[in-house]
């Protein structure tokens, strides 16, 4: 079982950065693949980012490629999403998720997902 812990929201002006972590339990974090999804007020939770379990892979829903980055340290068993060039419209609370997955595969979906954080809001004022 992985508990995942996000943290490094806050409150930010259009065109900032910030960083996402997402601190993980357990031993075997490196033998899951772990994605980044954002949930606006009213709106489904959406993909935003995943990376394969050795960070070979990377994978960014179209509205952040350029802008996010997503990157693990398997020796902290931390994941990160870095945030350039915020858009109001990234605003949302952001989660990260853990698969378990030693392929190169590239999940999207929420459903592919078994473990998830609580969450960190993310605000950007225009």
């Amino acid at each position: 079982q992985v508990q995942l812990v996000e943290s490094g929201g806050g409150l930010v002006q259009a065109g900032d950065s910030l960083r996402l972590s997402c601190a993980a339990s357990g031993r075997t974090f490196s033998t899951y693949a772990m994605g980044w999804f954002r949930q606006a007020p009213g709106k489904e939770r959406e993909f935003v980012a995943t990376i394969t379990w050795n960070g070979g892979a990377t994978s960014y829903t179209d509205s952040v490629k350029g802008r996010f980055t997503i990157s693990r340290d398997n020796a902290k068993n931390t994941v990160y999403l870095r945030m350039n060039t915020l858009k109001p419209e990234d605003t949302a609370v952001y989660y990260c998720a853990a698969r378990w997955d030693l392929s190169n595969t590239l999940p999207q979906d929420v459903t592919q997902y078994r473990y998830w954080g609580q969450g960190t809001q993310v605000t950007v004022s225009s």
